[in-house]
């Protein structure tokens, strides 16, 4: 077994017995193989690293690769003067599927001096521990290649293999100068997990950091000679050094745990799979881990207000605004759709009851009817609208109103849906110019007997996380002002008439 030199030496130990029993053990070769047919099957597996990968390394194999995954690989070992960033959604296999590409290379002959970095010394250790572990223990590659151990050249973090390749770890701001193996200098670098969450909060770290990779890791390489450079990671904030290597890099490969028809990016990861993980996350982290989308909160909405709202029969009249969908799914992947219950008051917008939700057509449907039915008994006139614009008419007249009128045979009652055929800004503007002076001044209230519906606070969710580019969901905030539109103009339409009714007429002067 290897020396270890790192501080840690129990938890080296431990991750070296679970590496081991996972992804090691067990694997067989078959003995009875002779060297003609031996040489014939490594020269036929070196031809197609597809199969090579899943040769060598069957336990991490276990679904087929993804176009990406191919095409990725195909470019790192076809160009010898390479840098490519792969900003891979989490369970996508970023370090495993680069861990075979570079002992590849490797084995093969292809590289002869490999750094692998991580925001921290003891992290790229652990990184690298596969690495090593493969090379000295995976029974198919000391049967195909030889031994790889190498006796006093043989420690975690710095080892050389028998095939004439050195493995270094380094953690960002490590001084790599003097790099080599013999006279080979860096030519293979794969910095993976560089970015912390810590850091990204403070851009002179990022700064920093990114200065030591363009000023101290970067030149290590040869002018004149092949080098291959790999960034792995998530964009997990709006500055981050994956986002800046994505900018100088020959190829920015970003990849989402959905692709852009919201299907699973590989199959590995099932439907339903994703969809049980993702319900279990805060939209913040769904978009920064898994959608390589980082959302700020409260670049325009700072704060909300919670507060007790009036009774029902205090309001003249409450709006119930509903915000579709086109998908008919609870797919999490698509937008959400809404229905939201507002109030206006002595100028105060309250936000009485909400739904937001990846719901079916039906459910939307269902949803007007609970919250009109919360309102049964009061003396507040209930108008019901649903966004309807140019775009959305045909699914509005062909799939709304059927099941409206469906749903109203099974209530034994009508609710009179009203389309809003507003010809609307685009979202960012009317959310931010319509809503955020109210939310400011205290005036946009969330009904606090509501806080922990996991639809309304959903909604506040998605206020804090509006921004001017709007890559957050903003359904919820959307529909808020759909209704605050409508509940203005009547509050407004309520305001002007008692003024016009209570006015006196002015005595005519008499000739």
């Amino acid at each position: 077994m290897a020396k270890i030199r790192k501080p840690n030496d129990k938890q080296l130990l431990q991750d070296w017995e679970q590496y081991y029993s996972q992804f090691i053990s067990d694997v067989e070769v078959d003995s009875s193989e002779s060297d003609i047919d031996r040489q014939r099957r490594i020269g036929r597996l070196e031809a197609h690293p597809e199969e090579w990968f899943k040769y060598y390394f069957p336990k991490y194999c276990t679904a087929e690769p993804a176009p990406f995954h191919i095409a990725a690989t195909k470019r790192l070992l076809e160009h010898e003067r390479w840098y490519e960033v792969r900003a891979w959604s989490r369970e996508l296999a970023k370090s495993a599927r680069s861990m075979f590409e570079f002992l590849y290379l490797a084995l093969t002959g292809k590289i002869r001096n490999f750094l692998l970095v991580s925001n921290s010394y003891d992290n790229a250790c652990r990184l690298l521990l596969p690495f090593m572990m493969q090379l000295e223990l995976n029974l198919r590659i000391i049967n195909d290649y030889g031994t790889q151990a190498n006796p006093g050249h043989w420690e975690t973090g710095e080892f050389v293999a028998k095939c004439g390749c050195s493995f270094r770890a380094l953690g960002a701001g490590q001084s790599p100068r003097g790099t080599r193996n013999e006279a080979a200098r860096p030519d293979a670098i794969l910095v993976d997990d560089i970015d912390t969450d810590e850091e990204c909060r403070n851009p002179d770290r990022i700064s920093q950091k990114w200065q030591w990779v363009e000023e101290a890791l970067i030149p290590t390489v040869s002018v004149s000679g092949n080098v291959r450079i790999l960034f792995n990671g998530n964009i997990i904030a709006k500055d981050c050094c994956i986002a800046r290597a994505g900018k100088m890099a020959d190829r920015f490969d970003i990849i989402n745990i959905r692709d852009k028809n919201g299907k699973s990016s590989w199959s590995k990861n099932s439907e339903e799979h994703i969809d049980w993980l993702l319900s279990k996350l805060s939209t913040r982290a769904i978009q920064q881990e898994y959608f390589n989308n980082p959302l700020s909160m409260g670049d325009v909405f700072r704060e909300l207000t919670w507060g007790k709202v009036p009774k029902a029969n205090r309001f003249k009249h409450i709006i119930i605004y509903g915000d579709p969908s086109p998908a008919n799914s609870k797919n999490k992947a698509g937008s959400m759709k809404a229905v939201c219950a507002i109030g206006i008051l002595d100028g105060v917008c309250y936000i009485l009851k909400c739904r937001l939700d990846h719901a079916t057509n039906a459910e939307f449907v269902d949803w007007f009817y609970d919250i009109n039915e919360a309102f049964e008994g009061s003396s507040a006139q209930l108008y019901n609208f649903i966004e309807n614009n140019t775009l959305q008419d045909p699914f509005y007249e062909q799939v709304f109103i059927p099941l409206f009128a469906a749903k109203a045979r099974e209530k034994g009652y009508y609710l009179n849906i009203a389309p809003d055929v507003r010809s609307k800004p685009d979202k960012f503007s009317r959310i931010e110019g319509n809503l955020e002076p109210l939310n400011r001044c205290g005036r946009l209230v969330f009904n606090e007997a509501e806080k922990g519906n996991p639809h309304i606070d959903r909604l506040a969710e998605q206020f804090l996380l509006v921004t001017p580019q709007l890559k957050a969901p903003a359904d919820g905030p959307d529909c808020v002002e759909g209704g605050w539109f409508i509940a203005n103009q009547k509050s407004r339409q309520q305001s002007s008439e008692q003024i016009t009714l209570g006015r006196r007429p002015r005595n005519k002067k008499r000739v």
